[in-house]
């Protein structure tokens, strides 16, 4: 291993790691992992943890993790440079690919999502002697090593799967392909004859086993883009192999453990995803030899049992006859009533009907149970893949499949009748398979099922066989009241208004079940139907039917979450805690009453989550609920809110829950913005220096919500800034900011708040050195983004000329950093970008900046002639589509979080999100406010712009504004 210079010694590093693992100590112990990280050669001293034998494979696999943390954070900054020392990024790659081979399968993954970073950056163009290293190191009878040098190409080229096409990415793959390709097929062959050679071997087979799963995954990532030329030229032999081991059976590889899949099974469930890609990507080659599959694969599922072991396999294969069933010619096969009851029968029933293993997750692990069914995380479950394949043979025989299954369905809605204690799981199968046949098209988030199978009657089936379940009072098995408040769920859009003012009560009602589960859906279903709206969307449920019923129904929600005191348990349920915030959300203004209780169990949760946060849905809808009910309470008892939050809020801070600090720091800025007030109050005084550290700005995940408290804060603590001398540092922060591509959007919102803050003297000394900056990125690394966002910066500076500033102001400055700079500037970036602009308010900022440099600008009258009438075409091109007065377009309106993604580092809250400003209210009509302030200032300036129109503008331009100033439009 490369020696690592400086860095500190092996045992005190391996100390501070097996220290992470130990929740008394981690904190202290990842800072000092932090402050260590700077020492040259300390991802190699890692290295060197994981390879040494002398520690505990727990010390190893956790210095594999803080590698791989490490390498996300240190390899190159947003330029691609190497942060890290050459001779460090070399040893690196030699080091990684050697070690793969030699460590376990847990640290393999933690270095394989480490190279995949490496990758990223640097391969192939700064990586190019990887593949020829990788083939190098392939042997023909080694599985171990083998598996070490898969693993590192699996780890690379299943980047390749979620990318679209590009000239880049082929180049690549073509790259790999002409080194690798051949040794792969070659090894294939190898690895075939090796599991013949040790068929009564169980630890070689397991070995050839791991080395079959992963060439069948990098035959998935080869093919993922495009066919290769090499697979389509050897693609019988391919298929023979991949045929030979989906029908592979040996008693040495069956697992003892019923509930996990073992290496056969993993082989097996890899080949149905290659065989989905081929089918649905290179059917003309494939067509030929699909034949042999489809009959293996319904052999396969019509013969594998019951146990856990073999979901992911049934549904993997269940997922290929899915493919295949897309093309009207395959799904001719099942065109036949009797076949069609040979598939309900043997595949469909068999892998929707309730397992004993199904049954103990719903009693032992229940939000498990509930995530699988609800999330779409259950997709490589059985039902699903069985619903999805019986929806897809729906689509091409609507009404064949309809017939067969409904006989089903009444067969197994007789079963029960006649013992509903001993029969209930026929109900439930009975109940599935109906909601299988009568959805259409896609389920959605915000609205469930849109369209039915117009042969069944959802209502109708819901009135004779749900709805009496809901109603009784008693002695229902719970699975079967999950079954009716799920069927409400999928099926929401199909009740009218006055159907769901019906069934909203039982649904609460079900909040009080003893069960889990039960309760638990009760609470998704009550959210789901508070977010739904009609056609004219508007809301199933108003604010003012919902209100009455929300103290109640917050209590219960609330009952629920803090049924167990700990910290995990608190937050295991997000369902419960997302409801709490659906409620805050619809009842509005209402909450008002409530604000007391609901914070005080809000206030209460946060103080038992923040020891150990485990759960980042259940905070994010916890947060939410608070950024809710800041942005609906707090404008009407700002000062109630401050007090009661602000101790809460600033321990988070003094603790350093550093999931939580984002959110708490959008909630400070909503709570400030929500106080009509023009002071700050102490509490927010005292947080000026504290969130100025810069240490609080090194994690990314923290920009966007300290710039968005500090901009809140700036405008009202101007005078207390400037008191405490704390101009220079908030102008440092935009310095950093400023030099990032990830956070230069926000050092413009900063330094816009503190430009439209100080007066223009005070920030005298600092415009040259802040423009200086921007022109250094602009000039060096330029983006689309940092483009478009100068600009309204430099309308923003150029529309304010009543505040000592104005387009003459910024041409100023900028001689100042350069001379002469300005023209190419105004020319190439400023005018062409501002028809980008896209905003309503942004582009009435650019209408008012390019009014006033025509009618105020010295420089555009005397030095910049041609500039004066460019100026005057980018005026009337924004103006034939110009912004819009004030509408409900400019507030953001309450978004489905689900459809919100979690950023790694920073996640929006959507309930107290900033609305946009207008800053020019007073400018309504922009066309007429144009007019008036050109033909105002043409008699200010005695006829001078009349003259210009005249002087420098075509004939058309001419016409055009001229009926602006004679007010004809």
């Amino acid at each position: 291993m490369a020696s690592f210079g400086t860095a500190p010694d092996l045992t005190s590093v391996a100390q501070l790691l097996d220290a992470t693992l130990d929740p008394r100590t981690n904190k202290q112990a990842e800072l000092a992992i932090l402050q260590h990280e700077r020492a040259p050669g300390f991802s190699l001293l890692l290295l060197q943890i994981v390879a040494s034998d002398a520690f505990t494979h727990t010390t190893r696999l956790a210095s594999a993790l803080c590698f791989k943390n490490f390498i996300k954070r240190n390899w190159t900054d947003e330029d691609g440079n190497y942060k890290l020392a050459q001779d460090e990024v070399v040893a690196i790659k030699q080091e990684l690919i050697g070690l793969m081979a030699a460590v376990t399968p847990a640290i393999q993954s933690q270095l394989g999502d480490a190279i995949s970073v490496i990758a990223d950056s640097d391969f192939w163009q700064r990586w190019d002697t990887l593949v020829d290293d990788l083939v190098a190191r392939l042997t023909p009878d080694n599985a171990t090593v083998n598996n070490g040098v898969l693993q590192v190409a699996h780890s690379i080229f299943r980047r390749w799967r979620p990318l679209f096409r590009s000239d880049d990415l082929f180049t690549e793959i073509l790259h790999v392909l002409g080194k690798f390709g051949t040794p792969f097929l070659t090894l294939f062959e190898n690895v075939d004859r090796q599991i013949e050679q040790y068929r009564d071997d169980k630890p070689a087979l397991l070995r050839l086993f791991t080395t079959l799963n992963l060439m069948v995954k990098l035959f998935y990532d080869l093919s993922c883009q495009d066919l290769p030329p090499i697979f389509e030229e050897n693609l019988p032999a391919i298929t023979s192999l991949l045929h030979k081991y989906l029908t592979y059976e040996n008693p040495l590889l069956t697992t003892d453990d019923e509930s996990e899949a073992g290496p056969l099974e993993h082989v097996k469930a890899g080949i149905c995803e290659v065989l989905v890609l081929y089918v649905q990507k290179y059917e003309d080659a494939f067509g030929p030899l699909l034949a042999q599959f489809i009959t293996s694969s319904w052999n396969l599922l019509t013969t594998v049992g019951p146990e856990p072991r073999y979901d992911l396999l049934v549904s993997k294969a269940l997922q290929f006859l899915t493919a295949v069933t897309h093309s009207r010619e395959h799904a001719e096969n099942f065109n036949n009533e009797q076949v069609m009851a040979q598939v309900v029968e043997k595949v469909i029933l068999p892998n929707l009907r309730l397992r004993p293993s199904d049954l103990e997750l719903f009693e032992d692990e229940p939000i498990e149970f509930i995530r699988r069914d609800l999330e779409g995380s259950d997709s490589d479950t059985r039902r699903r893949a069985a619903t999805d394949f019986l929806r897809q043979l729906m689509e091409q025989f609507e009404r064949l499949v309809t017939d067969v299954v409904s006989r089903y369905i009444e067969h197994y809605i007789g079963d029960y009748a006649q013992d509903p204690a001993q029969n209930w799981q026929s109900k439930d199968t009975a109940v599935y398979l109906f909601s299988s046949i009568a959805a259409k098209g896609v389920v959605t988030t915000a609205q469930g099922v849109k369209s039915t199978n117009m042969l069944v009657d959802v209502v109708d089936f819901f009135q004779k066989n749900v709805v009496g379940d809901l109603v009784a009072d008693g002695g229902v098995p719970p699975i079967l009241l999950v079954d009716a408040i799920k069927f409400l769920y999928t099926f929401r859009s199909q009740l009218t208004r006055e159907q769901w003012h019906a069934a909203f009560p039982l649904l609460v009602k079900h909040l009080d079940a003893a069960d889990y589960v039960v309760y638990t859906y009760a609470a998704i279903a009550i959210e789901r139907v508070l977010f739904l709206t009609d056609d004219q969307r508007a809301p199933i449920f108003r604010k003012e039917e919902v209100a009455p019923l929300a103290p109640t129904l917050l209590e219960h929600l609330f009952r629920l979450v803090e049924k167990e005191s700990s910290p995990q348990k608190v937050q295991e349920n997000e369902f419960l805690m997302k409801c709490v915030m659906r409620v805050i959300i619809v009842i509005k203004e209402d909450v008002v009453p409530l604000t007391d209780s609901v914070l005080s169990h809000l206030i209460k949760i946060t103080k038992i989550m923040k020891d150990n946060p485990s759960n980042p849905r259940f905070y994010y809808y916890h947060f939410e609920a608070l950024g809710a009910i800041i942005r609906f309470a707090a404008p009407s008892q700002p000062d109630k809110m401050e007090q009661m939050l602000y101790e809460p809020f600033a321990a988070l801070l003094q603790q350093d829950v550093q999931e939580f600090m984002p959110y708490v720091f959008q909630l400070f800025a909503a709570l400030l913005e929500a106080n009509p007030s023009a002071s700050l109050s102490e509490y927010y005084t005292s947080l000026i220096q504290p969130i100025i550290m810069p240490s609080l700005w090194e994690s990314k995940g923290n920009v966007p919500a300290l710039v968005r408290l500090l901009s809140s804060i700036i405008p009202r603590g101007a005078a207390e800034i400037a008191a405490n001398n704390q101009l220079e540092p908030i102008l440092g922060i935009f310095q950093r900011l400023i030099a990032a591509k990830a956070t230069d959007s926000y050092a413009f919102d900063l330094v816009e708040t503190v430009i439209a803050t100080f007066p223009v003297a005070t920030l005298q000394p600092y415009f040259v050195p802040m423009l200086n900056m921007m022109l250094t990125r602009l000039q060096h690394s330029r983006t689309d983004s940092l483009c478009l966002r100068f600009v309204k910066f430099y309308h923003f500076l150029s529309a304010r000329d009543k505040d000592g500033l104005g387009a003459d102001f910024v041409i100023g400055i900028a001689e100042q950093v350069q001379a002469d700079v300005f023209t190419p500037l105004y020319m190439t970036i400023i005018l062409p970008e501002t028809q980008k602009i896209a905003r309503p308010f942004d582009r009435k900022t650019a209408v008012v900046s390019l009014t006033k440099t025509l009618t105020d600008s010295a420089a555009f009258a005397e030095r910049y002639k041609k500039g004066w009438a460019y100026t005057c075409e980018a005026l009337l091109k924004l103006l034939e589509n110009p912004p819009l007065p004030t509408t409900a377009d400019d507030t953001i309106p309450d978004l489905d979080v689900d459809e919100l993604s979690f950023a790694v580092d920073f996640t929006q809250l959507n309930t107290c999100r900033r609305l946009p400003r207008d800053p020019w209210p007073e400018v309504t009509d922009v066309k007429r406010w144009v007019g008036h302030y050109l033909k105002e200032a043409d008699a200010r300036h005695n006829g001078r712009i009349a003259g210009f129109v005249q002087e420098r503008l075509s004939a058309a331009a001419q016409a055009v504004l001229s009926s602006y100033m004679q007010g004809k439009v």
